[in-house]
């Protein structure tokens, strides 16, 4: 099958995606939305007149982002609510407060780390708040998400994935790096990957009762995410930028493709994609080096066998 298009691109901007649609009534939920991505996604929905909630761990700094929104878009504040997603506890806490429907959801909150961190129960941070916390959180969402969909015509969940998902696929064996050495950059990569395949089963599951999932790769924005690289990414970074095959986007741009997932009518029925420069993105070997393509998705990524052994592992971590 042709892959699906749109008429934007790389330089296109959330606003531009977003240009004559009118999201009065739509309910979206977006994490991470103090800062960066998740901040501009919230401001660029408000604006188009979703009511949108922004879910963060630091309250304060989604405060100042409710704030700024409100006064720069001229519409009704964003509602702030606390969520953690390394504490299951506060993941549930969201679910069970949430009230009435919901149709968009946007997981786009990430964290990298430095060295190897641990939540209080001891999994490997970056893979429990990118992918196990987000999946926790969205499934338990579904019910709302399943009935904003009846009444709406459909509703989306956006995961945030990244070109870094190339560098590595998911070890079953060792989720967790208990027994391996640890690598940053891998654990961020298998985290970045397990947001790609948790599209791939979720929308084989949720798509017939109108939920529709992709994943996106937003491409490289300057955010606080970098604040934790250390010096292996940044020169990993810098000699890709050097040679030409890694470009910096604005914020606004990189907001583009996760806005396309959420609104475009050509994403409107068809999930499971993952979308890089606001197109379907083509399917890398997974023996591809990322100099090579910078570009695209691995095949490892949307191979539906791992993407339901892994929802069936998730699944059973959040529910301890």
């Amino acid at each position: 099958m042709p892959l699906i298009s749109t008429s934007f691109n790389a330089d296109s901007t959330a606003d531009d995606v977003l240009l004559g649609i009118d999201l009065t009534g739509a309910r979206a939920v977006i994490t991470g939305a103090s800062s960066g991505l998740g901040a501009e996604t919230a401001r660029a929905l408000t604006a188009a007149g979703a009511e949108v909630t922004i879910a963060v761990r630091n309250k304060a700094a989604g405060d100042a982002a409710a704030a700024a929104i409100a006064s720069t878009t001229g519409r009704p504040r964003p509602r702030v609510v606390q969520l953690d997603l390394a504490d299951l506890r506060s993941v549930r806490r969201f679910v069970r407060e949430w009230d009435g429907v919901l149709h968009l959801l946007v997981n786009n909150a990430g964290v990298v780390t430095g060295g190897l961190e641990r939540t209080p129960v001891g999994w490997e941070w970056q893979f429990a708040v990118n992918h196990l916390g987000h999946f926790a959180l969205a499934t338990g969402l579904r019910d709302a998400l399943a009935d904003g969909a009846a009444g709406h015509g459909g509703s989306r969940v956006v995961s945030v994935s990244s070109t870094a998902h190339m560098r590595a696929g998911i070890d079953f064996g060792d989720l967790h790096f208990e027994r391996r050495e640890y690598d940053p950059q891998l654990a961020y990569a298998q985290s970045k990957t397990a947001n790609s395949l948790f599209a791939v089963e979720a929308a084989r599951q949720w798509t017939a009762d109108g939920i529709v999932v992709n994943a996106v790769n937003p491409g490289g924005v300057t955010t606080g995410l970098q604040r934790n690289f250390t010096t292996q990414q940044r020169a990993s970074l810098a000699a890709a930028e050097a040679a030409g095959t890694f470009t910096y986007k604005t914020v606004a741009q990189g907001a583009a493709t996760t806005v396309v997932a959420a609104v475009a009518p050509q994403f409107a029925r068809s999930g499971g994609h993952y979308l890089d420069d606001c197109q379907e993105a083509y399917t890398v070997p997974d023996d591809a080096s990322l100099a090579d393509h910078p570009h695209g998705v691995k095949a490892w990524a949307l191979d539906p066998e791992t993407a339901a052994r892994l929802w069936a592992v998730s699944g059973r971590l959040v529910q301890q």
